[in-house]
């Protein structure tokens, strides 16, 4: 599938204005498919969110390009992913950063994809919306589900001017905001359209 992964790239990321060659590399490397269910497989490069069981889905690989490119890393940082899912954005994390810390509310999904990342990531069970304190402070945090506000603990657990990345809106459609933290408060660097399945937690949404 080597040619699939060369072609999304291209042809989702490069084309679709994603500038961080780290990025790009990252995503070239990291087999999609490995993520996605046995059946799925021949749609692992699809421009496309896909169902992984439980409610929940793998973004579309130009969403996880883009909250990799707006985290800004250069290498060394501390990361930390919310929502890790499939595993597949705490992947490409690890590819860019130093340490990848993740968390996921679902434990048969933070299992599978305990066991596809291994040691390059910690993965840990519990809500997403109140990150992981204990291994604070992180440089950047990224978040694979939507928030109705900005998560105020979240934001806490960043380093000075460490970087989060949030959809933030309704259960349907959201704005992906990238906030600094910054000593005035919460700076929102920008906004784009987009659209992920709820956080579920205390600082998100309640129910499934």
């Amino acid at each position: 599938m080597l040619s699939e992964r060369e072609a999304m790239v291209e042809l989702q990321l490069r084309a679709r204005g994603v500038t961080d060659e780290r990025v790009l590399a990252a995503m070239g490397r990291v087999p999609r498919e490995l993520f996605v269910p046995q059946e799925l497989r021949d749609r692992a490069y699809d421009d496309a969110a896909l169902p992984i069981g439980e409610g929940q889905t793998i973004s579309q690989p130009y969403m996880v390009a883009r909250i990799c490119e707006e985290l800004a890393l250069h290498g060394n940082e501390r990361v930390l992913d919310v929502g890790t899912g499939s595993g597949y954005q705490a992947a490409i994390l690890a590819e860019l950063a130093a340490e990848v810390y993740s968390i996921e509310r679902i434990p048969v999904l933070a299992a599978r994809a305990q066991a596809i990342l291994g040691d390059r990531v910690h993965v840990h069970v519990g809500d997403g919306s109140r990150g992981l304190p204990e291994y604070a402070p992180y440089a950047a945090i990224a978040v694979a589900a939507a928030a109705p506000r900005l998560p105020e603990t979240l934001y806490e657990q960043l380093e000075p001017r460490g970087r989060l990345v949030v959809p933030i809106g309704g259960r349907w459609e959201q704005l992906l905001q990238v906030i600094i933290r910054s000593p005035e408060g919460p700076a929102v660097l920008r906004t784009v359209p987009c659209r992920f399945v709820p956080l579920i937690g205390a600082e998100g949404f309640r129910g499934r």
